[in-house]
């Protein structure tokens, strides 16, 4: 299999025989569900290649190659009454600069637009019966020439626009003063932005233009730009787009058969990389009333790519080219009470919840509003690090970060909050000796030197284990060497912690680990941070509600040792461990043998 890895054009795929996931029996769907669209997803999840079919499908000019592209599709063995019956002009805003005054973001945009309507009259200087106007200084005349050639003819304008919102966001996501003026000189009043997409909607009105479909990342920019722009339709929580982008588990299972049988592996060795796989890259679902996760596509195909070339796994499962999303989270932990909803997001046990998506803020919003939890959640499902995960029992929705790619960017970025950049070097020695040794000692002395003071300092709203097992979550997890999991299901009960060696890490010299953790409240047992903190380590751990933990403990991680050993065939090399929380200040620990 070729895979196209970074190759976004649908002829090239086809015509070239890459690897392509068949998304063309949504067409009718897409026709069925307006003539003007608009549809949000994550970056690099896919949008660019989905408006890239779109636009070969519906070309006039690609109408001789019909067949060749389609004719193995579904599509192709039943296309709708609108293929190839359209002008196609694509605008792609990931191109357009951010940086600069706002009249020089105008001049860049100004600048693309116009490259794209010249593009255009080349592309179909054949088709067009008059000659389309380029105007240096104004792309919006340029754009009015555009329809004025197009209604010369018995076909209509179709504009797909791609990360409509992309380069108004990097303008946004800047420094804060400079980047709110330049932000509203683009979307307020007659901002250039705006202007641009009043005469979008101008188009709509016999000029032309019949039918658009928009991608982007957030509504933020379309809800400021809505006087200039009302007639899109959102689509991207409707059920039966969820996979639009993204790949079923069906599908990758299907292409791991194919790789693992070229590499001459077992059906064990199957089952461990798609079950590698879905763990880091599935759990993705975008409406609510969605069935069933799918995968993230752009991390799908970096992970069967280097499988298929080395016949293993890639080292670092998460690709460097989806590492900038950590600065989505960085902005959201730096709002107020920004960093509560990062750590609240990886309590497994208490999932952040809302009971309806925002889908209407704009910039101000952003920059000034007061920043609830709904607008912060919101903001993070649509930055694509947290998805829909059902609802609770009061029915809000459930948002859960979808897998463990994605869990580590916000570990990444708590590891910032709580350990400052000298004492990194030292957690980092610390934890490499704990896989290779199993010593907790170290490991839970530096928690206690270091990081449970920072945390307590932080007003959350709770602390017991969980903010325990965060603290460990942030300093033990490593996915070259471990899939790291909390509240892992085991014999209908949940572990609080588990690090079990990656398949391909199984030569090396590391342990498996089965965590519990326990929290043993000051004030409820009549004790003192001051008291705790002058007793010695064997004072403390002969307290009787420490002991008590303890004894809880043991009961049930005897219970998970055996369903762990029993689920891996009894490969692991498992170190069993408790550890006791008393309040803040101290750590009590023991290993269950």
């Amino acid at each position: 299999m070729k895979f196209s890895y970074g190759i976004s054009d649908f002829h090239e795929l086809i015509t070239q025989d890459y690897f392509y996931i068949d998304r063309s029996d949504r067409i009718p769907l897409i026709e069925e569900a307006g003539v003007h669209l608009l549809f949000l997803r994550p970056r690099r999840f896919g949008k660019t290649l989905l408006l890239s079919m779109l636009k070969n499908y519906y070309d006039i000019a690609k109408a001789g190659e019909f067949t060749q592209l389609f004719g193995n599709l579904n599509i192709g063995k039943n296309p709708t009454d609108l293929h190839n019956r359209f002008f196609v002009l694509k605008w792609d805003f990931s191109a357009v600069s951010s940086t600069g005054e706002p009249k020089e973001i105008q001049q860049a945009l100004y600048r693309y637009v116009n490259g794209s309507i010249e593009d255009f009259a080349l592309y179909y200087k054949n088709l067009l019966p008059i000659k389309i106007k380029i105007y240096p200084e104004d792309a919006l005349a340029s754009f009015q020439s555009l329809l004025l050639a197009v209604r010369q003819t018995s076909h209509k304008l179709y504009l797909l626009i791609d990360e409509y919102d992309n380069f108004a966001n990097e303008v946004m996501m800047g420094s804060r003063k400079i980047s709110q003026s330049r932000y509203k000189a683009l979307v307020y009043g007659e901002g250039c932005l705006k202007s641009l997409f009043k005469v979008v909607k101008s188009a709509t009105e016999g000029q032309g233009l019949t039918r658009s479909f928009i991608t982007g990342v957030s509504p933020v920019v379309m809800s400021d730009i809505t006087s200039g722009h009302n007639i899109a339709e959102s689509i991207y929580l409707k059920p039966q787009f969820n996979d639009l982008c993204g790949f079923l588990e069906t599908e990758i299972d299907h292409t791991l058969k194919s790789i693992v049988e070229k590499c001459g592996m077992s059906s064990d060795e199957l089952a461990q990389a798609l079950n590698m796989m879905k763990k880091y890259y599935n759990g993705y679902r975008f409406g609510h009333k969605s069935i069933g996760f799918i995968y993230n596509p752009t991390l799908a195909i970096y992970f069967m790519k280097s499988f298929q070339s080395d016949c293993e796994y890639p080292e670092e499962m998460l690709d460097e080219n989806m590492a900038m999303d950590r600065g989505k989270i960085t902005y959201i932990s730096r709002l107020p009470q920004g960093g509560q909803v990062i750590v609240d997001a990886l309590n497994d046990k208490k999932p952040l919840s809302l009971h309806r998506l925002s889908r209407r803020f704009g910039v101000e919003d952003m920059m000034n509003a007061v920043k609830d939890d709904v607008f912060m959640i919101s903001l993070l499902y649509y930055f694509g690090v947290l998805t829909f995960g059902g609802r609770t029992k009061g029915g809000k929705h459930i948002l859960k970060i979808p897998n463990l790619v994605v869990k580590r960017l916000y570990l990444e970025r708590l590891s910032e909050i709580l350990l400052p950049e000298t004492n990194r070097n030292e957690a980092s020695g610390i934890v490499e000796n704990f896989y290779g040794t199993g010593d907790m000692k170290p490991v839970c002395d530096f928690i206690e030197q270091h990081c449970l003071k920072i945390y307590d300092n932080r007003d959350y709203r709770w602390a017991n284990e969980l903010t325990i097992k965060t603290i460990f979550l942030v300093l033990l997890f490593n996915d070259i060497f471990y899939i790291t999991e909390s509240e892992n299901e085991l014999e209908r009960h949940y572990a609080d912690m588990t690090m079990i060696v990656r398949p391909d890490m199984r030569e090396y010299r590391l342990l498996d680990f089965l965590i519990e953790f326990k929290y043993v409240e000051l004030a409820a047992n009549e004790l003192t941070g001051k008291m705790i903190s002058q007793m010695t380590y064997e004072k403390l751990t002969a307290l009787k509600p420490v002991k008590k933990k303890i004894a809880e403990s043991k009961k049930m991680l005897e219970k998970y040792r055996r369903s762990l050993n029993s689920k891996h065939k009894e490969i692991l090399n498992l170190r069993t461990f408790c550890v006791v929380a008393v309040g803040f200040d101290r750590l009590v620990w023991k290993e269950i043998k």
